[in-house]
C-alpha cells in the first residue's frame, strides 16, 4: 500500500505538468512485446532513429521508469495491464500455482489443493481450445472444473469497455490466455489465442516455435495480420465483418524468444545481432499496424500503448548461472519431509507447501545452502507479508519465495538458455513504457517519475471516457493513472 501511495503522490505531481488531451480517444490499441525493457526501447530508438519505434516515441509519452509487477511472469504481468493490480489482488501469481481449496483434476472431488496449470498443458490435441478434463475442480461449486477466467478474481479493462457498449479484441499466445476474459467469461468479443507451442501446422510441439527466432518471428507475423484484419473492420481471421475495436491489442514473442536464445552482449543491454533482428522485426509490424491505421483514418483517434509483461534477464551475459531446479527441490523436500505441493521455478522459486508448520524449517534449511543454490533471500513469514496476504489466510499465496542471487536461473541441469524472467530484480522488471498518439500535448517527452505496469489499465479507461473505479483491482488497491496527461473530458469512446 505504501508502493500504491508513492505511485499515486508522483502522478499527482507530474500530471500537474501535463495538459488534457486535444482530441477525443475512440480505440486505445494495447501491444506487449514480451522481454522488452526500458533500455531495450531507448537503445533501439538511438540505434536506429528512422525506426517506427522512434516515429512512435517522438509522438508520444516514454516512461523511462516503469515496473511490472512482482513475480515478473507473463500471467500477472498480463493481468497487471488489464486489471490495474497485483498478485494480491487478483489472485494469481503464475501460470503454473497451487491452490489449497480446490480439488485435482482426476480422483476424489475434495479440497486438498491442487495445481492450478494454466498454460499449453491443459490444451485440447489441436491446440485450439481448453481440456476442460485437465483442469483443477471447485469442490465449493459442484466440483466444477475452474477455467482461467474463473480464476481470476477482479475484472479486466475487457469487462469495463465491454459493458460500456464497447467492441473489444485481444490475441495471445495460449488458449488459457482467455483469463482476459475476467471472472464473467465474456469481456472479449474477438479472442484470438493461437499456441504457440505448434510447429506451424497444427501438429502440438511445444519447442517448435520458440526454439527459433525465426519460427517466432513467422507466429508474431501471423497474430500482427489478425490486428490488422480487426483495424480493417473484420474479426481476426478477416472473413467475417466486425466494428473496428474500442479496446484490442495483441502479445508479441520475439524479442523474448531471441533473449532467451541469443541474449546481450554487454552489461549495457547492447543487443547480439540476432535480438536486434528480433527488434526490427517487431520494428517492421508496428509500422505495418500504423499504416493500417492511418490508411483507414483511424490514427487519429486510436492511443496506443506500447509496453511489456515482463523483461528478461540476466541483461549482462557475465552474470548468468543456472542452479539445478532438482537440487532446489530436493532440499525443500529434505527439510519438508516430503516433496512440495507445489514448486514452479524460473528467475526466483515459488514453494507451496503440503504442511506449512515447516515454513520456518525449510526456509533456514534453504539459507544455510544459499551458495550451492544461489540464494539471495528467503521471503517468507512477515516479509512475505509485505508484498503479499498471508498464505495462513489466503489459499494461493505461496509459503515462501526464493529470491536468487544476480543472474541466476532455476531450470533443468544442462539447459543453455540466455535469460528467463519470473523474478523480482531489475532485469525482470524495468519494462518499457509508452503512451502515444496525435492527440496528446508536448508529444516527445520522457518522464522518470516511478510507476506501475498496473496503471495502464485505469489509463486505458479514463483516456476513453470509463471511470478508472469500475476496476475491482484498482478499487482495492489505489492504483492511479499515469501521470503526465489528464484525460478529464474524454467520453468519446466506441469506433469508426
Amino acid at each position: 500500500m505504501k508502493k500504491i501511495l508513492q505511485l499515486a503522490l508522483a502522478a499527482w505531481l507530474v500530471a500537474g505538468c501535463g495538459a488534457a488531451s486535444a482530441a477525443p480517444v475512440r480505440h486505445v490499441l494495447l501491444i506487449s512485446v514480451d522481454g522488452l525493457h526500458a533500455l531495450d526501447l531507448r537503445n533501439y530508438i538511438e540505434i536506429h532513429p528512422d525506426s517506427h519505434l522512434a516515429a512512435l516515441a517522438a509522438r508520444g509519452v516514454e516512461y523511462t521508469h516503469a515496473n511490472t509487477v512482482v513475480p515478473a511472469d507473463s500471467f500477472p504481468g498480463l493481468l497487471a495491464l488489464v486489471t490495474g493490480g497485483t498478485p494480491a489482488a487478483t489472485g494469481v501469481y503464475y501460470d503454473n500455482t497451487w491452490d489449497r481449496s480446490l480439488a485435482p483434476s482426476t480422483g476424489p472431488c475434495i479440497a486438498s489443493g491442487a495445481h492450478a496449470k494454466f498454460n499449453e498443458a491443459v490444451d485440447t490435441p489441436d491446440g485450439q481450445g481448453i481440456d476442460a478434463s485437465k483442469l483443477p475442480r471447485d469442490p465449493a461449486h459442484g466440483c466444477r472444473p475452474v477455467y482461467p477466467w474463473q480464476y481470476l478474481r477482479v475484472n479486466t479493462i475487457f469487462n469495463v469497455v465491454r459493458a460500456g457498449g464497447g467492441y473489444t479484441a485481444w490475441a495471445d499466445k495460449h488458449p488459457s490466455y482467455a483469463i482476459v476474459q475476467g471472472p464473467s467469461g465474456d469481456g472479449v468479443a474477438d479472442l484470438y489465442t493461437p499456441e504457440i507451442g505448434t510447429d506451424g501446422e497444427d501438429h502440438p510441439d511445444t519447442d517448435a516455435v520458440t526454439a527459433s527466432i525465426a519460427r517466432t518471428e513467422t507466429y508474431d507475423t501471423g497474430k500482427m495480420q489478425a490486428v490488422i484484419h480487426e483495424v480493417d473492420g473484420y474479426r481476426h481471421d478477416g472473413r467475417s465483418r466486425a466494428p473496428v475495436p474500442t479496446l484490442f491489442g495483441l502479445n508479441l514473442q520475439s524479442v523474448n524468444v531471441a533473449e532467451k536464445l541469443a541474449g546481450y552482449q554487454n552489461a549495457d543491454g547492447t543487443p547480439t545481432p540476432s535480438l536486434d533482428a528480433a527488434l526490427t522485426h517487431v520494428d517492421t509490424l508496428i509500422g505495418q499496424l500504423m499504416d493500417e491505421l492511418a490508411r483507414r483514418h483511424l490514427d487519429a483517434s486510436t492511443l496506443v500503448i506500447l509496453t511489456a509483461k515482463h523483461g528478461n534477464g540476466p541483461v549482462d551475459p557475465d552474470q548468468l548461472r543456472h542452479v539445478s531446479n532438482k537440487a532446489l527441490r530436493a532440499v525443500i523436500a529434505a527439510a519438508a519431509d516430503g516433496e512440495p505441493a507445489q514448486l514452479t521455478t524460473d528467475r526466483s522459486a515459488l514453494v507451496w507447501l503440503h504442511d506449512e508448520r515447516t515454513t520456518g524449517t525449510v526456509a533456514r534449511t534453504l539459507l544455510a545452502d544459499r551458495e550451492r543454490l544461489g540464494i539471495e533471500r528467503v521471503l517468507w513469514g512477515r516479509a512475505l507479508g509485505l508484498l503479499f496476504p498471508s498464505p495462513a489466510h489466503d489459499v494461493r499465496t505461496p509459503d515462501l519465495i526464493v529470491i536468487p542471487q544476480a543472474g541466476v536461473i532455476y531450470d533443468k541441469p544442462g539447459a543453455s538458455k540466455r535469460a528467463e524472467h519470473g523474478g523480482f530484480d531489475t532485469d525482470d522488471t524495468h519494462v518499457a513504457l509508452l503512451v502515444a498518439g496525435p492527440m496528446l500535448p508536448e508529444p516527445g517527452r520522457r518522464l522518470d517519475a516511478p510507476v506501475s505496469t498496473t496503471q495502464v489499465a485505469p489509463t486505458v479507461l479514463a483516456a476513453l471516457g470509463l471511470d478508472p473505479e469500475a476496476l475491482q483491482a484498482v478499487h482495492e488497491q489505489g492504483t492511479p493513472t499515469l501521470p503526465g496527461v489528464r484525460w478529464t473530458g474524454l467520453s468519446a469512446h466506441g469506433s469508426h
